[in-house]
Parts: structure tokens; sequence; C-alpha cells
């Protein structure tokens, strides 16, 4: 039972949970305090102290007496009895606020006319409501205000102007007790002035990276003559695109991370800084930390704000696009405490020029019959010819369809609706990744039309024990790793994962792993009982929890395994796919087994009712062609019939050929189709393989329904009106062209369908056991081949990799962790091979050549980034995880990175 407290805040009596902050407490009465470092989801601090207000308490003796000075409220919490007077009812309190802001405004540089954050910053708001209330409004301070070089460059994308920041540390906080990714401390003591020691070489007191050089100790590593001083402060690199006061060059801080070493670096050859370090820009109170595209770009009163959602992973992240004059210029998190509070990934922050880019696709094209080029034209000719293709393709096999996994729940709809009504097919796959029978079944079984389930956000919270597989919720859906990590810290929470390799996640996450050889992770779960009996003893607890990820399909047997878990702990289950599209595209039918909802296309219940919902009529004046009752070609099995010619052509969406399980048989696949029709937003390697190309609309510039890992339902709005089509409104003028009537032009009568049909509720098949005779190659592991090593490969995407959805981005892409081969241990010692080294792993397909590390991953294993600059597994391996590769030493050459045969 929660303990209440009665107190007072400026007279007025409020009950509020015993241990409730002062400053949480008269929120609830509507009385706002002003406050720099607090942050709700921070811890309190106490930094800024703008948040005094006066206390008066019993003593012992239950008398209530004042306490002496004003106490700070975002770190004072409620007791019985309390007497709380903020600034409104105090003047001792006034004067505290008062005299504590112009403390903060000493040595601020005043440039708000020119500063990014002018217009939305509580520090400038602040300043002048308290001017208004008839507080100091003209500075007493005559001494020269102390500055920086500037801007710093913590990381690609966040510049620090070390003049405006009042040293709150919220930046500090959120990275420590957030993400967990210590890159940015407060470091230095006193006031002092750039470059100059106070006492014993420590520096003034400032925001940075880790620096030995600031922090004043010896690291015998850091090369201090590639340094220089710049305007006067020691240690720093200049950086020439950074533009500084006076045309001077921006810096960027030392590289001498003594405490984060180097074992780790992005892109840009620093230390990994976070992969949610954006968050920082937004929270902080002032214009200290900004982005470095976003710099100097716009003032908040020019731009048109829209809250949306991510589109980069099934998180289903609030966020809010900020446009001007028809471009977008940034984005923030939305605050959603149900989804992902007020944090956001630097993906979903930062990647949004990929649908600006000069690739993109405004017209729609059609292959020139005597020349061979796709060349612009009108739509009703792209339409003609694409129906009259498809028609004739239906008459020579049948048309396969792959729409992508990237959709809204309304396009997903559509392309189901056409291929099922329009073309006569369940041929449709939206799985651009490992797939199989098994993964049909599971998906079946236990995630299509389940709706949104025991399992959310909030619920892992408080979840006692979850167990990741196939999962790492860092790399493939961030706002999910965060809500792990908050529940591990409140100690709601404790994470075992069953994984090929340790990531920095796992120990963020302080995570039990049960680290197993690639592909041997089924029988790892199927042996939990007796390898971790308290593992699965815990998964029998009141809320324990089993997250799947979509690569678990990748390894025969390990979706049985959970499930067989799942039935005999009793404990709860969720999917959690990569994509944004991928959940609202089950639910809306685009697998070849499930229709709408989750209803099995075998099943004539079902069929009827889909049937229904869609209006197909199979008797009478206008009777149709009933929906085909036979489960359609999974992926692979439509690629297959295209390059065999069964299949007479197909239909293909935003899809990249490198995802492909295996993209050489997708090429091939395209080039012997007798007809292709695309929809996509930018020409892609699918478009030279195209007979017509339809151009659609980006997230950006459409309203639609995102559905998310839960089952939550993201609406969103249009931030950019534009002139581009949905992929509904293209298939519904293609099959209106081919004399049928899709029914999606409306949004209306599309939810009243959704809502109608609803979600099946009929039986479900038990997940499939997979074959005993699977494939397995774990015997090879260790063996040595003619050139090397050979060993079992790992591999899955990090978060941020080559991605067409991070095209046009660069200061994102430069603090991507770089792209490293992880060995076993026993395989670096016999080949002799040391951290840093160049190792080159090989199958008959091609190499790949990375920096190696040593660790992190089973012996005999060896793990590579999927799809990440100069590290493409599929495209140049034409491997898999699970494979067995060659791992043999390499000189590296600056040219050579990657070697497709």
């Amino acid at each position: 039972m929660t303990d209440l407290v009665n107190i007072t805040i400026d007279g007025i009596p409020v009950e509020v949970e015993k241990g409730t902050l002062l400053i949480r407490a008269a929120e609830k009465v509507g009385v706002r305090i002003p406050r720099f470092c607090d942050h709700p989801l921070l811890s309190p601090s106490a930094n800024c102290r703008q948040c005094l207000v006066d206390v008066a308490m019993p003593g012992r003796d239950g008398v209530v007496r004042p306490m002496p000075k004003p106490q700070p409220s975002c770190a004072m919490t409620a007791t019985e009895g309390m007497e709380i007077s903020t600034q409104a009812t105090s003047a001792q309190a006034a004067r505290a606020q008062a005299g504590t802001m112009e403390l903060l405004l000493i040595n601020h540089p005043l440039d708000c006319p020119v500063c990014d954050k002018g217009g939305e910053c509580p520090l400038q708001n602040q300043a002048l409501e308290l001017m208004a209330s008839g507080a100091q409004s003209v500075t007493r301070f005559t001494d020269v205000k102390r500055a920086f070089p500037k801007p710093l460059r913590l990381t690609s994308n966040v510049l620090l102007d070390r003049d405006r920041c009042i040293l709150c540390q919220r930046c500090v906080r959120f990275a420590a007790q957030i993400p967990g990714d210590a890159f940015i401390t407060l470091q230095g003591r006193g006031a002092g002035h750039a470059g100059g020691e106070l006492t014993g070489g420590l520096y003034s007191e400032q925001i940075g990276r880790f620096d030995s050089t600031v922090l004043d100790f010896t690291d015998p590593s850091v090369d201090l003559d590639a340094l220089e001083t710049v305007r006067g402060e020691s240690y720093l690199a200049p950086e020439a695109d950074l533009a500084g006061p006076g045309g001077d060059p921006g810096v960027v801080d030392g590289r001498a991370y003594g405490p984060l070493g180097n074992d780790e670096l992005d892109v840009s050859g620093r230390p990994f800084a976070s992969y949610f370090s954006g968050n920082i820009i937004q929270i902080c109170p002032v214009g200290a930390l900004t982005s470095a595209r976003y710099r100097f770009r716009s003032r908040p009163m020019d731009l048109v704000s829209t809250d949306s959602v991510t589109e980069h992973d099934a998180s289903g992240s609030a966020i809010r696009v900020d446009m001007r004059r028809g471009v977008v210029l940034r984005r923030l998190a939305g605050n959603d405490p149900e989804v992902n509070e007020e944090w956001i990934t630097d993906k979903d922050r930062f990647a949004f020029a990929w649908s600006s880019l000069s690739d993109r696709l405004s017209v729609p094209l059609v292959r020139d019959e005597a020349t061979g080029e796709l060349v612009p034209t009108s739509w009703s000719d792209a339409l003609d010819v694409a129906a009259r293709g498809l028609e004739q393709a239906r008459a020579n096999g049948g048309v396969g369809l792959l729409p992508g996994a990237r959709l809204t729940l309304e396009d997903g709809w559509a392309w189901s609706r056409f291929a099922r009504t329009v073309l006569g097919t369940n041929d449709i796959d939206q799985r651009v990744r490992d797939h199989s029978a098994e993964e049909d079944a599971f998906l079946a079984a236990r995630v299509a039309g389940t709706g949104l389930g025991a399992v959310t956000y909030r619920s892992l919270e408080t979840a006692g024990q979850v167990l990741l597989v196939g999962l790492e919720p860092e790399d493939e859906c961030g706002s999910l790793f965060l809500r792990l990590r908050k529940g591990v810290r409140a100690g709601g929470v404790a994470v075992a994962s069953v994984t090929s390799v340790l990531t920095r996640a796992a120990s963020k996450l302080n995570a039990q792993t049960i680290l197993t050889a690639p592909g041997g992770e089924a029988d790892a779960v199927a042996q939990l009982a007796t390898s971790h009996p308290a593992l699965v003893e815990a998964l029998g607890g009141e809320g324990a929890t089993i997250l799947v990820g979509e690569r678990a399909a990748a390894v025969p047997g390990l979706l049985t395994a959970v499930d067989a878990l799942v039935t005999s702990t009793g404990a709860r289950l969720a999917w959690v796919p990569r994509r944004s599209g991928e959940r609202g595209g089950i639910e809306a039918g685009l697998l070849p087994h499930l229709l709408p909802g989750g209803h099995p296309v075998a099943d004539d219940v079902a069929r009827t009712r889909v049937q229904q919902a869609w209006g197909v009529e199979t008797t009478g004046l206008h009777a149709r062609s009933p929906l085909p009752a036979t489960p359609g070609r999974d992926t692979t099995a439509i690629l297959t019939a295209l390059a065999d010619g069964e299949l007479g052509g197909a239909v293909v969406g935003g899809v990249d050929l490198r995802d492909f399980p295996d993209p050489g048989l997708a090429r091939t696949a395209l080039a012997c189709s007798g007809f292709t029709v695309q929809l996509e937003v930018r020409r892609s390697e699918v478009s030279e393989h195209a007979d017509v190309v339809l151009p659609v609309a980006p997230a950006v510039e459409k309203n639609g329904t995102f559905v998310n890992w839960e089952g939550r339902v993201r609406p969103f709005g249009q931030a950019h009106a534009s002139r581009a089509r949905t992929d509904r409104q293209v298939l519904g003028m293609l099959a209106q062209e081919m004399g049928t009537d899709l029914g999606c032009e409306s949004l209306t009568t599309l939810h009243t369908e959704l809502a109608g049909l609803g979600l099946w509720r009929g039986p479900r098949d038990a997940v499939l056991t997979a074959p005993e005779d699977a494939p397995t190659e774990s015997g090879e592991a260790g063996r040595s081949g003619v050139t090397g090593l050979v060993a079992l490969l790992a591999t899955h995407k990090p978060m941020l990799d080559d991605g067409r959805l991070q095209d046009g981005e660069p200061f994102l892409a430069a603090t991507a962790l770089r792209p490293v081969a992880r060995l076993g241990a026993d395989i670096a010692s016999t080949l002799g091979v040391s951290g840093g080294d160049t190792v080159r792993v090989s199958t008959r397909t091609g190499s790949i050549e990375l920096p190696a590390v040593v660790g992190g991953v089973a012996d005999g294993a060896v793990w590579l980034p999927e799809c990440s600059a100069g590290s493409t597994v599929r495209q140049s391996l034409g491997a898999h995880h699970g494979s067995a590769v060659v791992v043999s030493p390499a000189a590296r050459t600056a040219n050579d990175t990657e070697v497709v045969r």
C-alpha cells in the first residue's frame, strides 16, 4: 500500500506519496518552479540551484520550523507536515532564484540572436520572466567573460559551445543513466579560463569527452605532439569543416581518452560514443549542445512541426518532424510515456535525408523497347504498360509480390488485397531476410492477429526475468533496450541472453549471457533446464518474459525450442522484428500463408471472412473469383520460381537486394523475370531490372499507421504536403487499369474494413517441429583449411550500418561503430592474430577483410557486421549465420577492404 503524506505548497494542501520530490509535488497543484538541471527521467542532482524554495517542516517536538536557507526542490523529498513556499509566495525564494539566474548569466555569452536554441530556450524564457517580475535586468558583472574555443566536436553529430554551458549536467547524467554510455563528463575544477591552470594543472570546470590531458593523469599511449594549442587552449585538434568565431576553425577535443581506451572506435576513428547521443541536444536547457546538421539552419519560429512515428525500426517511437519551406531540417523525440518516453535513437533523429536525395523518383519510368533504358513517362502510360505486362505475366505462370517490410498498415493492406483479388495469388512475402516454414508456423501461432498483448514497454520494467533469444535490442530496437535498462537500474528486471556474440548492450544490462556457437542457439535453449535451472525457474515467475528476435528464423529449431520453453514455464512471449512495417505487414496479410488479421489462408471460414470484408462476391451478376485457397510461395520460393521461369513476373516494393538470404538468387530472379513492376521512393538496384518503375511517397509525405513490436497501433500525420502517391493509391490506380476496384482509395473505408474484419479467433496450428536432419556445420569449426582455419560465422546488423535509409547523412555515418571481425580466442591464438591485425574471412563466393578484435565470441567462431561498409556478408560471402567460413591473416591495404569474386 502506498504511504501518503500531507504537505502544503503556497498554502495549498496536497497529498502525495512519501518520497516525492517537492518539484513534482508542486506540479500536481499547478505550481511551476523554475529549473534547469531537473528532468523527470533523470536522477536529481541539484546542480543549477534555480529551483530554490523555502521549506518549513516539523521537528521532533512537532513544531513546524523554517529551514535557515532556501532548498533545492528538485532534490528534497516530501515528508509529513512540510510547508513549502515557492517564488510565488516567498520573497526569500524569489531573491534566491534571481541571484542564481544572475550568477548563471555572468559568463553566458548572451548570443540569443544567433543561437540555435533561441525561441525555445528555458534559460532565455526564465531570465525574461524574472526580469518582468522585477529582478535584476542589467548585469553588474564588469570583468571579461570566460570564453572557450568553439564549437567543440563531441561526436560527428554533436557540437558543444562551452561558453553557453551552465553545468547543469543533464547531458552527463543522461549518458551515464539512460543508455549507459559514459562518453561525456564534467571535468576540471573552478572558474579559471580556457587553457589556464588554477592549481595542480586542473583546467576550468567544463563539459567534454573523457580526456586525460584535462583530467590531469598520465596516459603514455597519447601522442601529445599530434595535438595543438588553439586560441589559448592546449591539447586540441583543429577541425577545418567547423566554423568558429571570426572564421577560425572549430576544434575537436584532444584524443586522449584515457578512461575509455580505444577498444571500440567509430568510423571517424574516435572512441565510439553512443547510439543515443542526440538526446543530449534536445534536453540541454541552453544552446550549448547543437546538431552538426541543424546548426545555424533555422529558428524555432520558422518551423512547421508534425507529430510522427519512426520508420527506422519496429519500436514505434514517437518523433516530431520540423520543416522549413518544405524541407525537413530536424527531428526531435516525441513524449510518449507508454513507448519511448522522451528518448529516440540517433538513427531516428538524424537519418531523414534519404528520401530527398538526387536519385528520388518523381515521375514514372518505363523501359524503352528500342534502347533498353528507363525513360520518364506519364502516369497513364506507365499504368497501361504495367497493367498489360502483369496480365500477360499472370497468364504465363503467375506473379510473385515482394513488398518489403517498411510499409504502413494501410499500404500493406492494399498490397495484400491487390495480390489476392487482382492477381489471384498468395505468392506474396514481405520478408527480405531469413525465413522458414518453422517461422511461418510460429508467426501464425504466436504473433499474427494477437493485437496488443501482455508484453509492453511498461510491463518489461517489472517483468522480473527477461530472456533475449536472437535479439540484440540496442542494435535492433533502441527504445526496447532503453526500457530494459531502466528496469535493470530500478531493480525490477534481470536480463539473460542466448547469443553468439557479446555486445556492449549485454554489459550495460548486466545480462547473464549464454554464449553459444553460431547455429547452436536451438540446442542451448532446449537445454536451459539442465544448464541454467535457476533461469528457467525465474521464467516461471509472474511477468517473466521471453523476447525473441526475427533472426531466430535463421537457426533451425530455435523458434520451436522457444515455443516449448514458453509452454513449459508459462512465460510471456513477444516477437521483435527489426523493420518498422514488419508487424503491421503480418496483420495486413503480407505472408503467403496468412490473410489480414492473422486469418489462415487454408481455413475456409477465415477465407470467407476476408472475402466478405473485401466485398468479394463469388455469385451473382458481379461474381468474381474467390480468394486462392492454397498457401503461396515464400520469398525464396518466389525468387526460385522467377529464376526457373515458373512465374511470369514480379511486383517489387522497397527492398535492398543485399538483405535477401541469397542476393545472387535475387539478382538472377529479377534478371529472368518476364515482367517486373517496382514501387519505390528512390532508384535502386531493382530499378535496373524493372520494366515499369512507379514512384511512391516516403513516410514523411503521407499519413498512415505503423504497428510496433508490441502490437500497438501507431498512427502518424503527414509532415510534408507533396504530390507523391502512396503505395495504396498507386496500387489502386493499377488495379483500376486492370479492371478491378481495389477499394482502398478512402482511408475511412479502409479502416472500417479493418475494424470490421478484426483479428482471427479461430483455431491455430502448433509450431512446427524442426526437421531432425536440419543441416549443421558445427563440426567444421576449428578445422584447418587450405588457406586458414574454418570457423562458424555469426552475424547481425548493428544499428548504424550501410542501409539505404541512412544515405545522405555523413555526420551520422561517422558515428557508426567501425566494422571489425571478432575472433574466437582459439582461432586468434592459432593464427597468431592480435587485436587490430587485419584478417580475411572468405568463402568460395568472395572474401571480406577487417581489423580483428579478439574475444566476444565462442571458440571456433567469427562475427562480422552483416551490412556495413566493407562487410556485406550475404553479398560478398554468400553466407549466413551459422555458415562455415575460412579465417586467415591478411595484409591490409588502403583500397582492399572487400573482395567479391
